[in-house]
């Protein structure tokens, strides 16, 4: 066992929890909140599972919409496909206003291919994400994200480069794009001139004085965009503000996919807290086939603390029966804070 790290959780703003599907992430994080809220916190479960896993667990329906679900927790669901299309739409309209009529034709073709490209519903839900972080830190005390963060975190720490490479692509079908191409030039990290500041070395300042008036409103869209993922990734690499925290089961597959996800976190030097074990049978379950069930969940226990090395875990028991209410959540919380989490 670790330090006692994970014991340090309901003290950070945001908390990501992941896990391979069918650990019971989903019901760790609702538990998580409930818990939290008997702290007195103000608690948002922001949920990115297209099949509404977390109106599941609290047996009610919550959407896309901040709804209440017990005292001092809410939840959000939001659905990545749909996020996808109202992206795409809300780009293309806000560039389609900004772009010279001559452009329109090419900015229907790149919306289009960008709506069915590869990353498309991941970089529109990342955007919401870094926009709900920024938003709602100060609603409340504690964000919670339902999301397995390997994947998407590392498509933020690379999205502002993925769309400057994407919008260069597309203004350079503007006549009139020399200006604006050297902008995009200097927004670049691997291309700026050390003479020209850049979101990245000096979020706050302005590059475009003097543009001409079309241009400056492209470019101050692209900044801006720039600036609301460099602060959100500023907060997620913040180890006071947030934390990452694994859930998976004493199984191989999840053992090996936590184990790949953490390295790759912390190459980004992303704070990763510690591991929740779940469904960890418990010492008064009995009979032949527990028994033979125990001895082999000793051994994947065993794999846990060995790859996992480093890293705070703490265990949480099966209960007899599955998640799917308010009374399921506090019989989990309070396991939960039996582990020491309270």
């Amino acid at each position: 066992m670790g330090p006692g790290t994970l014991q340090s959780l309901l003290d950070h703003r945001i908390v990501f929890i992941g896990g391979k599907g069918g650990v019971g992430k989903t019901s760790v994080a609702s538990a998580l909140a409930v818990l939290a809220a008997r702290r007195g916190a103000r608690v948002l479960v922001i949920s990115t599972d297209p099949a509404h896993s977390l109106g599941d667990a609290v047996d009610r329906k919550i959407g896309n919409r901040i709804t209440g679900i017990t005292a001092g927790v809410w939840g959000l669901e939001i659905d990545p496909d749909e996020q996808a299309r109202a992206h795409i739409r809300s780009v293309s309209d806000h560039m389609k206003q900004l772009a010279a009529p001559d452009m329109h034709a090419e900015l229907d073709r790149q919306m289009a291919l960008a709506a069915h490209s590869p990353g498309a519903a991941e970089a529109a839900l990342l955007e919401r994400v870094a926009s709900l972080i920024l938003e709602q830190r100060d609603n409340y005390d504690l964000l919670i994200f339902d999301t397995a963060p390997t994947g998407h975190t590392l498509r933020l720490l690379s999205l502002p480069e993925a769309m400057a490479a994407w919008t260069d692509g597309l203004i350079n079908h503007n006549q009139r794009s020399e200006q604006l191409g050297k902008v995009l030039k200097h927004l670049t990290p691997s291309g700026a001139r050390a003479d020209v500041p850049t979101p990245f070395d000096e979020p706050d300042s302005d590059p475009f004085a003097g543009m001409e008036t079309r241009t400056r409103r492209i470019a101050e869209t692209l900044l801006e965009r720039r600036r609301l993922f460099h602060r959100t990734r500023r907060l997620l690499t913040d180890p006071q503000e947030t934390a990452f925290v694994f859930v998976l089961t004493p199984e191989r597959l999840p053992i090996v996919e936590t184990r790949r996800a953490v390295d790759a976190l912390r190459q980004f030097d992303i704070p990763v807290l510690g591991a929740i074990v779940n469904r960890v049978l418990p010492a008064t379950a009995d009979g032949e086939f527990l028994r033979k069930r125990r001895e082999q969940e000793a051994v994947y226990l065993q794999a846990i603390e060995q790859d996992l090395r480093g890293l705070d875990c703490i265990h949480l028991p099966m209960l007899e029966t599955d998640i799917g209410g308010l009374d399921q959540l506090d019989e989990l919380a309070d396991a939960l804070a039996g582990t020491g989490l309270n």
